[in-house]
């Protein structure tokens, strides 16, 4: 069943979504089960999401500058989105900073962090969370950053078959680790205990954090 609505499981779903990656994709990519409709309504969230956070990188919108070829291509191919982070530009001390859709970007981050509760935790069609939030790495304090990266000790055992407790046999201290889908580009963590707790950091630039009541 469709991880985000809880019905038909008509297409799957790589989480991350790829537009946050670069090619060659690494083997074996997460996927959980998602129907085509909510497959379908999120792609242009995951484009926007994805090209935000390059284009705030570097404070500009310059598909010169871009540093990832598949974002400078998501953008020369959609007019309409270069348009929207062409308004969200404001000049801020000589320094472009980008405007944001908060709503939007939750919404986006939500559904990444349902799909790695899902495959890791077997955690299915979870509710609204208790809290969603996100920051950029450099704005953390030394002391939030290493809260933030911290791996805590287990206080649950994940579901019995999932993937997160097949990780943990294979780690005798018992230990959550940061996962690394791709160097740079996608990494996230999940723990499991009096709360269901999902981070992640996109392009080592913006951090993000879901919890949940278990």
């Amino acid at each position: 069943m469709c991880v985000h609505c809880g019905k038909g499981t008509e297409t799957r779903d790589h989480v991350p979504s790829k537009v946050f990656l670069d090619e060659p994709f690494p083997a074996n990519l997460p996927v959980v089960y998602s129907c085509e409709q909510c497959n379908n309504k999120f792609s242009k969230d995951e484009d926007y999401l994805a090209s935000l956070v390059e284009c705030a990188k570097i404070g500009s919108i310059d598909l010169k500058k871009i540093e990832r070829d598949k974002i400078a291509g998501v953008l020369q191919h959609s007019p309409a989105l270069y348009k929207k982070l062409a308004n969200l530009i404001c000049e801020v001390e000589e320094v472009n900073l980008f405007t944001v859709e908060t709503n939007r970007i939750k919404t986006m981050l939500l559904k990444l962090a349902r799909g790695h509760a899902a495959f890791e935790l077997h955690e299915l069609h979870l509710e609204q969370p208790l809290h969603v939030s996100y920051a950029l790495l450099n704005t953390f304090t030394d002391k939030s950053r290493r809260s933030f990266e911290e791996s805590p000790k287990l206080t649950m055992l994940p579901e019995v078959g999932s993937r997160a407790l097949q990780r943990i046999v294979e780690s005798p201290n018992l230990l959550t680790e940061w996962i690394i889908v791709q160097d740079k580009r996608y990494r996230y963590l999940t723990i499991r205990g009096f709360h269901t707790i999902i981070r992640g950091v996109i392009g080592e630039y913006l951090a993000f954090e879901v919890i949940w009541e278990s």
